[in-house]
């Protein structure tokens, strides 16, 4: 009797802890519908064709699936397929939360270009001064003696005794003497003329007393860039004594690349940045632009001009500039983050409401780090996809996703037949063996106009008149379930 008591209470509490969980648990049964292809937000169905890896759309998967990150392969709809005449894919709330997919609008506005370069601290050469000598003789006492010293105008740089100039100034004393006003002009003028300063003249004529030596003073402020004599060295007027430098401003020498050289002209505005140096920026300018491209680096050498407050550049630095070209206004703009680059074309991805998106070939003309000018393409408002965008392109381009997102009507054809298209020849692919190829729509395979690589079929070669911009017809032949290959090409261009 005992154990018919425990035996009945145990078994009741067994129930008791099943209907408790079953209670809990039942709500559960009914959601998640998405691995069954059903949606959450309605009672429409949505069938999932295939699970694609995130990162390479070329690996499919038919079941659920995690990729070597742990991160899951991302469901396609086939409700991705029910516009036909759309060229672009439809992409899940939740896969787009997932992708992290934001987008901007395509608006007007202003954009300033901008050339970085890098260049070099020069000296301004309109500001160097030679120092030299009109006659022979020989440095009896030298001032400076170092390169790089600092000097000012009028200070003494060094004497030296000329026997041509100590003749030359006891003959003119002899004719102060005579007061011939016509000869003694004569030979007041020799003296200058020989290299002697107007101020050892004016002190020769006040004490009637000869300059066995004669002094060398400063014509500018600045410093001693170069310094060719010793104390006692005999020179001559063909020598270069010393060379002074004024740093009170200074040239920067920068090179740009060949493309950039449409965006900048004289007198554009030039930002120095004086990190790590001092901090800050100066404010410059373009001076000048050589007229030929270096040949071995095709680059175009530019000068710049700053003002160097405090001496603080000095010649030989490596220094970063931005050259500000003309601003232009009133065009339409994009993030440059949305611009996909491929080959000689260039798209971006336009969110068309609803979870669609569309890749589109856009024309551009400056580009910034920042934005982008949009020529043709697109209009103001669209919203272009900034982030996310290259595995939305990649989506969009795949070849077998069309294929899958396109309602069977018709058989795809049989393996080894050849299906014709017409399109223009756009020049080889990315990989050897390939072509880039911009052809219409191929109702054969449910593909959509649109640029693509094809491969060629092994051992075939592209006849000899095709070029670039050339309208074709080929015959594509399919490899496997997502591979198609060119078998033949010809031209559709009449011969003259």
């Amino acid at each position: 009797m005992k154990f018919s008591s425990l035996f009945k209470l145990a078994f009741a509490f067994i129930i008791g802890v099943f209907l408790t969980g079953a209670f809990f648990l039942w709500p559960y049964g009914e959601e998640d519908h998405s691995i069954h292809g059903e949606s959450v937000l309605g009672s429409e169905e949505r069938v999932i064709l295939y699970y694609r890896h995130p990162h390479n759309p070329q690996v499919t998967s038919e079941t659920p699936r995690k990729d070597e990150m742990g991160m899951d392969y991302i469901p396609i709809y086939a409700d991705a397929a029910g516009d036909a005449s759309a060229s672009g894919v439809r992409i899940a709330p939740e896969t787009r939360q997932n992708l992290g997919v934001r987008t901007a609008h395509v608006r007007r506005g202003t954009l300033s270009p901008l050339v970085e370069a890098v260049g070099y601290v020069d000296y301004d050469e309109n500001l160097l001064s030679h120092v030299h000598v009109r006659t022979e003789g020989w440095v009896e006492r030298l001032v400076v003696r170092t390169a790089g010293e600092g000097v000012k105008k009028g200070a003494l740089l060094f004497e030296f005794y000329s026997p041509q100039l100590v003749n030359a100034q006891e003959e003119y004393l002899r004719i102060l003497n005579i007061g011939q006003p016509a000869v003694r002009q004569a030979a007041r003028e020799r003296l200058l003329a020989l290299g002697m300063g107007r101020p050892t003249l004016e002190a020769l004529e006040k004490d009637r007393r000869v300059r066995t030596l004669i002094p060398v003073f400063a014509r500018q402020d600045g410093v001693i860039s170069e310094l060719g004599i010793r104390e006692g060295m005999f020179v001559t007027p063909a020598m270069d004594i010393m060379t002074l430098a004024d740093l009170s401003r200074i040239w920067i020498q920068v090179e740009v690349f060949e493309h950039q050289a449409a965006q900048i002209a004289r007198g554009q505005k030039a930002l120095l940045d004086m990190h790590p140096v001092h901090g800050g920026s100066l404010e410059g300018e373009v001076a000048f632009i050589y007229p030929a491209l270096d040949p071995r680096t095709r680059a175009l050498r530019v000068r710049l001009t700053f003002p160097n407050p405090d001496g603080r550049l000095k010649p030989g630095m490596f220094t970063r500039a931005r050259i500000l070209g003309e601003p232009r206004e009133d065009i339409l703009l994009i993030p440059s983050a949305s611009l996909i680059r491929s080959g000689n074309s260039q798209r971006v991805i336009v969110d068309r409401g609803e979870g669609r998106f569309e890749a589109l070939e856009v024309e551009t003309g400056l580009i910034t780090d920042d934005e982008v000018e949009i020529l043709a393409g697109l209009s103001l408002g669209e919203k272009v996809v900034v982030s996310g965008q290259f595995l939305i392109d990649s989506e969009s381009s795949l070849r077998g996703s069309f294929l899958r997102m396109q309602p069977l009507e018709d058989s795809p054809p049989a393996s080894g037949e050849a299906v014709w298209a017409r399109g223009v020849y756009k020049g080889a692919g990315a990989s050897p063996g390939s072509i880039h190829v911009s052809h219409q729509p191929i109702v054969e395979l449910g593909w959509p106009a649109m640029a693509m690589d094809l491969d060629l079929k092994e051992g075939f070669e592209l006849p000899a008149d095709i070029h670039e911009g050339m309208e074709i017809e080929f015959a594509l032949e399919q490899v496997d379930e997502v591979t198609f290959r060119i078998v033949d090409l010809r031209s559709l261009e009449v011969a003259p």
